[in-house]
């Protein structure tokens, strides 16, 4: 008898959890609402707007939330919408985010909805793509809000929907973001139990997976400016050149990692993206200008990291006569993304679920970065990955790339995911409340 109990037990232990109440009815509905999702999707891809700018965006999605019989609003982070969906049923208030800005790209994927944008970005004419996917993750956020606002009969508690502006950074001398939308008062009138958040990457088609603990890294951007001494081109001993002494900066700038960290115990990166001096060949400049940035999981190594960019900048810019000016969070700085270690044991199957066990746990972190991790500070936090390839494809340009593609139908495991989260989070605090 005791081995049969047991065996009862571990069979209920490996067999899924059937679908609740909401689940059901989305697959029900799944087909209208995707194909909802399907042409907010296109729109926002044809038309975005940079951090901070996301008026038309902000415009939008209010109208889409008006048509749903929501109330939107724009009084946090400038650009931001946010709205409540009221469940008929006593449960948590569940926070769920997308962010809504595009990137200075200009798209090379030649398809009917291609965005033709463009903007002048740092002094430069470019182009404006929704290149980290952010149309796809307004576009997975108002078909769940289409669907829990036509349901709400069946939702336990209430949802807050953030659409966060300026993920990507806001503008030097601006705030903006999630830290923004948080210094205003978001979370203030009604603090969520929990947060949720969901990132589309070049992976297999419609695969879910997140991990506990850090999923993301800090972030942070650094300048440095060398300043010499201007000088004919073919006369370099009458000036100092700031060209070859950033040079050299960049250069041992990648020992940082290398050789000055602690590689058994250290997770960082240091890159330099932007390198800039001299207006003409023969001509040696004034100065000349990098900009890079910090990767990390630690504070503690960040804290390294500067001081040892700040010792090899002034004292290689010394050694060629010439001085650095060096800043750091330039455009302000973003915490590690961390997942609530409980949301993510007990609610890895809600995503393995949506995604009929297309699913897996990430044994390391990503180095890139996410201002979620603002949210997650305040609330227990959950933020997960959505892959977007088309189906069978395994290698695709990945996010930020000119050619990043998202394949509409992988975003109905997205839609889902969401879904079962709020209905699996509102029954275990119902039972544990």
């Amino acid at each position: 008898m005791r081995y049969f109990f047991s065996l009862l037990t571990s069979l209920f232990l490996i067999l899924p959890i059937s679908s609740g109440e909401l689940a059901s009815a989305l697959d029900q509905n799944l087909s209208g609402v995707m194909t909802k999702v399907t042409d907010w999707r296109h729109h926002f891809h044809q038309y975005p707007e940079l951090s901070n700018r996301e008026f038309k965006t902000q415009k939008s999605i209010s109208e889409a939330l008006i048509e749903m019989g929501l109330e939107p609003n724009t009084s946090f982070g400038k650009t931001g919408v946010t709205a409540f969906i009221r469940g008929q049923n006593p449960g948590p208030l569940i926070a769920l985010r997308a962010d809504i800005d595009g990137l200075p790209v200009t798209e090379k994927l030649n398809l009917p909805f291609s965005s033709k944008e463009r903007t002048n970005y740092q002094g430069n004419d470019v182009g404006i793509m929704h290149a980290c996917g952010h149309d796809a993750h307004i576009a997975t956020l108002l078909g769940v809000a289409s669907f829990l606002s036509q349901n709400t009969d069946k939702l336990d508690g209430d949802i807050l929907l953030i659409f966060q502006p300026a993920e990507e950074g806001a503008p030097e001398g601006e705030e903006g973001g999630a830290e923004l939308m948080l210094k205003e008062g978001l979370f203030e009138a009604e603090k969520p139990d929990a947060i949720f958040g969901m990132h589309v990457s070049n992976a297999k088609h419609g695969q879910l997976w997140t991990r506990p603990g850090p999923i993301m890294a800090s972030a942070e951007a650094f300048r440095i400016i060398v300043e010499g001494k201007q000088t004919h081109g073919s006369r370099p001993w009458n000036g100092v050149d700031p060209i070859v002494a950033a040079s050299d900066i960049v250069t041992t700038l990648q020992t940082i990692v290398s050789r000055r960290l602690n590689l058994l115990d250290s997770q960082a990166v240091v890159t330099v993206g932007i390198m800039k001096g001299g207006t003409r060949n023969n001509i040696i400049p004034s100065s000349a200008y990098l900009e890079g940035t910090i990767r990390t999981f630690k504070d503690s190594y960040a804290d390294q990291i500067r001081d040892e960019i700040s010792v090899i900048a002034n004292n290689i810019a010394a050694a060629h006569h010439a001085k650095a000016n060096i800043e750091f969070k330039v455009y302000g700085g973003y915490p590690v993304t961390y997942n609530d270690i409980e949301l993510v044991d007990k609610y890895a199957s809600s995503l393995s679920r949506a995604a009929d066990g297309n699913y897996y746990e990430a044994k390391v972190p990503r180095t890139g970065a996410e201002d979620f991790s603002f949210f997650a500070q305040q609330v227990p936090g959950m933020f997960f990955f959505l892959g977007v390839n088309s189906p069978g494809v395994e290698d695709s340009p990945t996010n930020h790339s000119p050619y990043f593609y998202v394949d509409d139908s992988a975003l109905t495991n997205g839609l889902k995911a969401f879904v079962n989260l709020v209905e699996d989070f509102s029954k275990d605090y119902n039972l544990d409340n």
